[in-house]
């Protein structure tokens, strides 16, 4: 699942001033990958507990967006990888997710070439709600100016909120997450940063491990106005390596019905593999 969106990094090529049902097991039992109702089929279970944001499981994954057309920007194109850890704990006795995000971009320079940098890191905490049909999810988010150049991050420290919604199903997976950040602190001669990002997600379940899915993150640069809004349609596969390890590989085309702003995708390439541990 994806996170910190990467609209900030593709402008800041243009204007780098503007960049910018889950459970824990109990105490005495082994670890396992599952946080879907039970009455569901072990496949279903499986595939609804790989791509759930709120499934308690350490998580290592790198996504990647490759984008082969950018708005206003002819014969070009970026690409965004996400580092990604996600790591379960219960402080203060509730069950929470920590989540930390490090893109690293590749933007074109001009009038040739292009330059490779690590963004802002972003950090996110989500204290999760369970329930029988619908879980929930919600927290603070830190947005810390880790960015090796201007042209990768917004030169800020940026706090918000995020939230996680999430409904298995028998035949697949709904859910959303939503993150907004604000600048509060930072370079004063960069601009303030107001992003929200919205990530509907859909999933549906074949046999054997794969599924078909659909994930793209809503871009809304609140200050400027620019935004873009992807719909993707992909594929994916799940490994089970062993009753406490998974494999989690997908493949998701995205073009944005709606866009606006230089430098925003006018479609893109999503691809991504996470690793998933039970937590002890």
């Amino acid at each position: 699942m994806s996170s910190l969106a990467p609209l900030n990094v593709l402008l800041a090529f243009i204007s780098p001033a503007q960049a910018q049902e889950t459970h824990q097991p109990p105490p005495d039992t082994e670890p396992t990958l599952s946080s879907t109702p039970p009455s569901m089929s072990s496949q279903a279970q499986a595939a609804n507990d790989a791509n759930s944001p709120l499934t308690p499981t350490i998580m290592l994954s790198m996504h990647n967006y490759y984008i082969p057309s950018l708005n206003d920007v002819p014969d070009r194109d970026a690409n965004v990888t996400l580092l990604r850890g996600l790591l379960p704990h219960k402080t203060f006795g509730e069950p929470q997710l920590f989540r930390a995000t490090l893109p690293v971009s590749t933007t074109p320079t001009f009038p040739t070439g292009s330059k490779t940098g690590v963004g802002d890191l972003l950090l996110m905490d989500l204290v999760m709600f369970p329930g029988k049909k619908v879980s929930f999810g919600a927290g603070p988010v830190v947005v810390a100016p880790t960015a090796s150049s201007d042209r990768f991050g917004a030169g800020k420290w940026q706090l918000g909120a995020s939230g996680a919604v999430v409904a298995p199903q028998k035949w697949g997976l709904l859910g959303g997450l939503a993150i907004y950040q604000h600048s509060v602190a930072g370079n004063d001669d960069r601009h303030d940063v107001r992003l929200l990002t919205v990530q509907p997600i859909a999933f549906y379940n074949l046999q054997h491990g794969v599924y078909l899915r659909s994930s793209g993150i809503w871009n809304f640069d609140l200050k400027s106005g620019d935004h873009y809004v992807p719909v993707g349609a992909g594929i994916g596969k799940i490994w089970e390596l062993s009753p406490k390890v998974r494999l989690n590989t997908f493949v998701e085309p995205q073009y944005s019905v709606i866009q606006k702003g230089v430098g925003a995708p006018e479609w893109q390439i999503y691809a991504g593999v996470n690793i998933q541990i039970a937590a002890r």
